[in-house]
């Protein structure tokens, strides 16, 4: 691989894109050669995020401008809405084969097409990149990932709770029929699209639960779980919205299965993460708070004993734009182009 990429972000101008460009312009081997929003097409970075305005970057283009043969990306980032983005990299892959991908969207991180068309509403619109995409959760897949050419970056609070629970379902550690994940995402989780729902005075001073029994993110848990157990979970899911900008916090319900407590539950994923990165396990018994991961791109995990024997309650956190989205994406990129995998993403969490 060369020393250098050459690298594009679809979607710059919304807040994974703008998470993106934030992180790679501290990464010592990639070069920023496109940026697209077609809203904004024309415009200059500066103009939609200002913290950009010392550095030179390309003007924002549209999608439908840009040449693909030609553009020379040996990467591309793609962070458009769902839906979207599926026909845009059947575009641009057929244009530019050679050119890897890490989508941030969901289309491809469901596996099964009927499962992608009962949890969104159509079909599938290009069903043999699904086929050949991986799923880029670092932890689990690094190895595929480090050959792939498609990588479906998985969603912030999937990943806030696969990382915690993968381990225990793997060695067989917790009943799969209670698991219980009761998870907080802070406002960006929501975009940056304008929304009645969004605005402060409808959200401030107070924090809700939506998608209530049939959140999107239930199938990518469904898929992932069920996959490490060897048969179906169906895990119980909530997700909540808080009015804080960034962060999410889950915290789980499990029980140990043969007599297992959570000191056993709290060793297996010690052992588990003893060689990662970017995920910490807090001493047994303390619990991850949002605000000691914001900003950089470490998934804290805490486990505690619950009052009735058997029962552990395990709590993760991290930040839904870095490691739940675009650190994560770094991650893989740094994979898949052979670059060492923490590069560019050593920043230490913003605290206070």
């Amino acid at each position: 691989m060369a020393d250098r990429a050459n690298i594009g972000i679809l979607g710059a101008s919304g807040y994974t894109g703008s998470e993106l460009l934030r992180l790679l312009l501290r990464h010592p081997r990639v070069d920023i050669a496109l940026l697209t929003a077609d809203r904004r097409a024309g415009q200059a970075m500066r103009d939609v995020f200002p913290q950009f305005s010392p550095y030179a970057l390309p003007r924002l283009v549209s999608i439908d401008d840009t040449d693909w043969p030609s553009a020379g990306l040996d990467l591309v980032f793609c962070a458009l809405p769902h839906g979207t983005t599926q026909t845009v990299i059947e575009t641009l892959l057929d244009k530019a084969p050679n050119t890897k991908v890490v989508d941030l969207s969901a289309d491809f991180r469901l596996f099964d097409p009927e499962a992608y068309a009962r949890w969104y509403g159509h079909a599938h619109r290009a069903e043999a990149l699904q086929r050949e995409a991986v799923y880029g959760l670092v932890e689990v897949y690094r190895e595929k990932i480090r050959g792939a050419r498609l990588v479906a970056n998985p969603g912030c609070y999937t990943t806030c709770a696969q990382l915690p629970l993968l381990p225990l379902i793997r060695a067989a550690a917790i009943d799969l029929d209670a698991i219980v994940i009761d998870a907080k995402s802070g406002m960006t989780g929501a975009g940056r699209a304008a929304k009645e729902a969004m605005l402060f005075s409808e959200v401030s001073e107070g924090f809700h639960a939506y998608g209530v029994g049939h959140h999107r993110h239930m199938a990518e848990l469904d898929q992932e779980f069920s996959k490490a157990a060897g048969r179906e979970v169906l895990p119980t899911f909530t997700p909540h919205l808080v009015p804080m900008n960034r962060g999410i916090l889950s915290t789980i319900y499990v029980r140990g299965t043969e007599g297992r407590g959570a000191e056993e539950l709290y060793a297996i994923l010690v052992d588990a993460y003893a060689d990662e990165p970017f995920v910490h396990v807090l001493p047994f018994g303390e619990m991850p708070q949002t605000r000691h991961v914001r900003g950089s791109n470490m998934t804290f995990i805490g486990v505690a004993k619950d009052r009735v024997p058997g029962r552990a309650i395990v709590c993760a956190a991290l930040d839904n734009l870095v490691k739940g989205a675009s650190g994560q994406a770094v991650q893989n990129m740094n994979l898949m182009l052979g670059f060492p995998e923490a590069l560019g993403l050593e920043q230490i969490a913003l605290f206070p």
